[in-house]
């Protein structure tokens, strides 16, 4: 099973991913800020915010047109782009890992590295193989997702000036677990996404288709040092004081940034294997 070139073909999937996931963050970086600033504003992102205004306030954010008004006008066009350092450190160990990981279970499974022989396995193992990979890879690059949110949320004026300063200012006042706040509802939802996304891609292939978040106040109510205790208790606390809206602020940004985002990433990747492919005989 341990096939000449099998060193080879997981650096070209590592080098792949990576160049793929950093392309793909790039592209979709100012949908991703976007949905950042409506998840962390407690306030209301919709016109459920208009019928409730006396117990929020007013709401900064309101629909994505509108919120890209006010940022182009206080941050400039650097603004939709903001925190993207730590997001190509996540993307692009996050892709890399998981092109890795992913490549290396259907390798195991078919008895050998070959593309082709990996089309022959059963239709439902890209799947399971997809959330294994998606799970190995959150794992991996957690803190800088963590850093990414910060940054991206912040607005004008910044709290953190730099990605180093968060990273000290956290690991000072929680630790080196203070890096993975929030790890559990991320892997709950990268877990059945990575499945669904990376079998997908697999079944058209074969079709032959291709908490303390600091921020300045006048980006709203400010997060609490734990206010939620964990999951459950955040569920709790978003229904109650939000509604069902709550769960899901950031929604539709989210959804117009997937498509693209997963696109750019499986074309990259595919190109850009060839490419690394030629390169390494």
């Amino acid at each position: 099973m341990d096939e000449p070139g099998s060193l080879r073909r997981a650096l070209i999937d590592s080098l792949a991913g990576a160049i793929s996931g950093g392309i793909s963050r790039t592209v979709t970086s100012p949908l991703d800020v976007i949905k950042i600033r409506f998840q962390v504003q407690l306030e209301p992102t919709s016109s459920w915010a208009l019928l409730h205004r006396d117990s929020y306030g007013s709401s900064k954010y309101t629909g994505i047109l509108q919120s890209s008004k006010v940022i182009l006008r206080e941050e400039g066009l650097t603004g939709f782009w903001r925190g993207n350092v730590p997001a190509l450190l996540l993307y692009m160990p996050y892709t890399a890992i998981q092109f890795t990981v992913l490549h290396k279970l259907k390798t195991i499974a078919a008895g050998s590295s070959k593309a082709e022989d990996h089309l022959k396995l059963s239709p439902y193992l890209p799947y399971l193989s997809g959330a294994l990979a998606g799970f190995a890879a959150t794992i991996g690059s957690y803190p800088f997702d963590l850093l990414r949110t910060i940054l991206a949320s912040q607005g004008e004026p910044k709290v953190y000036s730099t990605m180093r300063s968060a990273f000290l200012d956290i690991i000072r006042t929680r630790g080196i677990r203070g890096l993975y706040a929030g790890l559990s509802p991320t892997l709950v939802e990268i877990i059945p996404y990575a499945g669904l996304q990376i079998g997908s891609f697999d079944t058209f292939k074969r079709w032959m288709m291709i908490e303390g978040l600091q921020r300045h106040p006048k980006y709203g109510a400010r997060v609490e040092n734990h206010r939620y205790k964990n999951m459950y208790h955040a569920l709790q606390q978003i229904l109650r004081s939000e509604g069902w809206h709550g769960l899901y602020k950031g929604i539709f940004p989210s959804l117009i940034k997937s498509a693209p985002a997963s696109a750019v990433t499986f074309v990259s990747y595919e190109y850009t294997s060839r490419w690394l492919e030629s390169l390494l005989p």
